[in-house]
């Protein structure tokens, strides 16, 4: 009820007008924080010398955005630009082959930038789920790619497989990792296909070609095997107007990595919580600030990788996964294969709780097990069956009866404001994986204990205004796909 009512627009233009001073004076925190500890000890390691004409200082405290787009930056860009280019003259000269292009000049590369030794390993996860799909046993496949999943995170199995890369290089240990993750996923994803449809006689090759088409290599995104089989197996025809759409993707991801690096030297948002002393010092809005900051340049960096990948794979004529949705738009829980297929719609207790506790397993066994990622797993898996469970409540009860009795309208601003809370609910359990638990402690107190009741209430108030516009925007883009759908069936 009330989820597709409009507001007045003054009330959303207050909304706005609030939410937009509300970043002002955080932001402004922030860099008078960043401006001041520039210079502190316990920055030297993270706060290094930047862009010069910036005259600046820059955040450097995540190693992987570094090692992406500064030191391995022409590298990455080599390795993708050689795989456009192959592809490009394949298509033109034999289309027929272009799957296997991919492969080989996957292959090529892997054996080039980790070693033949990495390569054979990894063919030997490859050719276990293989074996595995032959005897059609779902479950059997499903244990043997978490078993698989789980010797690359957990000693002996890691200490072991390491040994296989050869060389020595920064961002060895990110490209073992995530090489050696993604190929146990995508060939758990074949094994499951091929148990689910046993009369299309998947090969070995099929499962290569699948496994090592670079772009998706190293970083993801997961791409089921029946879409990815699918699409590179029909005739490569690139739909009027899709060029643009591409060079439109690859322009924004430019300008977001640009706008990222220029944001680092001016806000030490990943260095700050590292210091608590000095964190501990800011005023309630720039704490506010700094731990919403964090949650969205995770999104950020998400999103540019996948952008940068997708621009890659739209250019071969395939239609990767969308990247995940922004903390900001309140859905941070992105659609998996094990979510969707067990939980089906995700309306009914019993499954949903089977669907989340079995992402959160597959999860845990991916990011490496260890206190902090039990915690967070904990955390999450609860507060997504808690939505559920509050849900169901509200839809039976005296709490059904007393929203009957509101407007729409009201309905809608109760409704927000329960999603205001729910959104620094998430903020707080993922606070605990992206900065510290510490940190996260710090945040919780400052926000709801010693802030209470004026900061508690300034900051739910800032967000509810933010999940109203937010919804807005929902509501008109729906409307707008509604008369869209309308248009068509009258002609």
């Amino acid at each position: 009820m009330g989820i597709k009512t409009a507001l007045p627009a003054a009330e959303l233009g207050l909304y706005s007008l609030v939410l937009s001073g509300a970043l002002a004076y955080a932001g402004r925190g922030l860099l008078e924080a960043s401006q001041d500890g520039a210079h502190r000890k316990a920055f030297r390691e993270s706060v290094r010398p930047g862009w010069e004409y910036l005259g600046r200082k820059m955040d450097v405290a995540d190693f992987e955005w570094v090692m992406w787009f500064t030191n391995f930056r022409n590298v990455i860009v080599f390795a993708l630009s050689g795989h456009v280019l192959f592809a490009k003259l394949c298509t033109m000269v034999a289309p027929q082959l272009r799957s296997w292009m991919y492969a080989v000049y996957g292959v090529l590369a892997v054996v080039g930038t980790m070693g033949p030794w990495y390569l054979l390993l990894l063919l030997g996860h490859c050719m276990v789920l293989y074996v595995a799909s032959l005897l059609g046993q779902r479950w059997l496949c499903l244990a043997l790619g978490l078993a698989s999943l789980a010797s690359f995170k957990v000693d002996p199995g890691i200490s072991w497989q390491s040994g296989f890369v050869t060389g020595t290089f920064d961002l060895q240990d990110v490209l073992f990792h995530g090489g050696s993750s993604f190929t146990v996923l995508r060939c758990t994803s074949f094994a499951l296909e091929s148990c689910a449809h046993p009369d299309r006689r998947y090969s070995l090759a099929d499962l290569l070609k699948y496994n090592f088409y670079l772009p998706f290599f190293f970083f993801g995104p997961i791409m089921t095997f029946d879409r990815f089989h699918a699409q590179v197996s029909q005739e490569p025809v690139r739909p009027e107007g899709e060029l643009w759409h591409i060079q439109a993707q690859a322009g924004l991801s430019a300008a977001a990595i640009v706008a990222v690096d220029v944001f680092f030297h001016f806000f030490y948002i990943l260095t700050i919580p590292s210091d608590l002393k000095f964190a501990s010092r800011l005023p309630d809005s720039a704490l506010a600030g700094l731990a919403y900051s964090n949650l969205v340049y995770d999104w950020v960096k998400a999103a540019v990788l996948f952008g940068v990948v997708n621009t890659v794979a739209r250019l071969d004529h395939l239609d990767p996964p969308q990247p995940p949705k922004c903390i900001t738009a309140l859905y941070v829980f992105g659609e998996t294969y094990v979510y969707d297929h067990i939980g089906g719609d995700h309306s009914t207790v019993i499954p949903e709780l089977a669907a989340s506790v079995a992402t959160f397993v597959v999860t845990t066994l991916w990011l490496g097990p260890c206190d902090i990622v039990y915690l967070w797993s904990v955390l999450n898996c609860f507060g997504l069956n808690f939505e559920l469970w509050v849900q169901k409540l509200a839809e039976r009860g005296p709490l059904a009866q007393i929203e009957a009795r509101l407007s729409e309208q009201m309905s809608r601003r109760v409704r927000a404001l329960c999603g205001a809370v729910n959104f620094w609910a998430i903020i707080m359990y993922n606070l605990v994986s992206l900065n510290s638990l510490e940190f996260t402690e710090l945040v919780a107190r400052r926000l709801i204990l010693t802030g209470f009741p004026q900061t508690t209430l300034a900051v739910l108030f800032v967000t509810y205004c933010g999940v109203q516009l937010v919804k807005e925007r929902e509501r008109s883009l729906a409307l707008e796909d509604e008369q869209r759908q309308d248009r068509e069936k009258l002609e």
